[in-house]
């Protein structure tokens, strides 16, 4: 499955015994010698929500949170009745949501809002991402104050402004006029690896396009350069607003395409709004497993 090209191998844990993640994860995500993709997903039961999902980038790392996957994981919990939705899911002055489902993740349980189409389908999806995490020691990022906000870093002879967010898992984001120009190959590893990073980070390149909409490049920790971000997003969107580039409500355009966006002054949760899409479905050899 993916969302906005952002592929997860995913695995129904309710009917499949994984042993080892991250063993399994190196295996299928092999874009030679195994299925390809950014990361495995794990969907089971959960004692606090109506499932739980695990992330395991690429690299076999796990990770806390996946924007995209949980979109992901909630059409595919949905569509194979896993678990059973709720009522009415609400954005705080918004968009209402006819149908929901609670998701046990690495950042605790989050709510999403589902649209069903006319073949019982999940067309799109709406998440609490939660509230953002700007303490420095919280991210974790290793310098003096208690934010990072347009913070000098040295990087491969370069000096760039990072302004650092947690959504669960750790972002740094660096706006700048042309995210196309950027040399993200060589800039994502170096900003990653980072000694100011001690679990590492996401690394993320932004250009404002206009009043609302911004377009973005990643590099996502453990996975390389990615087709989209959906914590990431998330990052930037509240980054946007931390150093006076963006508004609460916005737009991103990733690589794979949109996401929708809003930090909620209400409540102070962000809320990101996208597809989801199955590509296929097949059976691993039992002895990668």
């Amino acid at each position: 499955m993916h969302g906005l090209g952002n592929d997860y191998v995913y695995v129904n844990c309710f009917e499949e015994r994984v042993e080892d993640g991250s063993a399994l994860a190196r295996a299928v995500s092999d874009r030679h010698r195994g299925i390809g993709g950014d990361g495995l997903i794990l969907i089971g039961p959960s004692e606090s929500a109506d499932v739980r999902m695990r992330i395991f980038n690429a690299d076999g790392s796990e990770a806390e949170m996946c924007g995209n996957g949980i979109r992901c994981a909630a059409k595919y919990v949905y569509e194979r009745r896993l678990a059973e939705a709720g009522g009415v899911f609400s954005v705080p002055g918004g968009v209402e949501y006819p149908a929901s489902l609670k998701i046990e993740t690495g950042r605790g349980v989050l709510k999403v809002g589902l649209i069903v189409d006319e073949d019982d389908k999940v067309s799109r999806v709406c998440v609490n991402m939660g509230e953002p995490i700007l303490a420095a020691k919280d991210i974790p990022v290793r310098v003096s104050g208690e934010q990072v906000v347009e913070e000098p870093i040295e990087v491969v002879g370069e000096r760039l402004w990072m302004t650092c967010v947690s959504m669960g898992n750790p972002h740094a984001v660096f706006f700048c006029g042309d995210v196309g120009a950027v040399e993200l190959e060589r800039m994502g590893p170096a900003v990653e690896k980072h000694a100011v990073f001690p679990n590492r980070v996401n690394v993320h390149f932004v250009q404002v396009d206009g009043p609302g909409t911004l377009t973005m490049r990643t590099w996502e920790r453990g996975s390389g350069i990615t087709m989209a971000c959906g914590t990431g997003a998330c990052a930037v969107c509240v980054a946007g607003v931390l150093t006076g580039r963006g508004g609460r409500s916005c737009t991103i355009r990733l690589p794979g395409g949109e996401l929708g966006l809003e930090w909620c002054e209400q409540d102070n949760c962000v809320y990101m709004m996208g597809g989801a899409e199955e590509v296929f479905e097949g059976v691993w050899p039992e002895r990668v497993a």
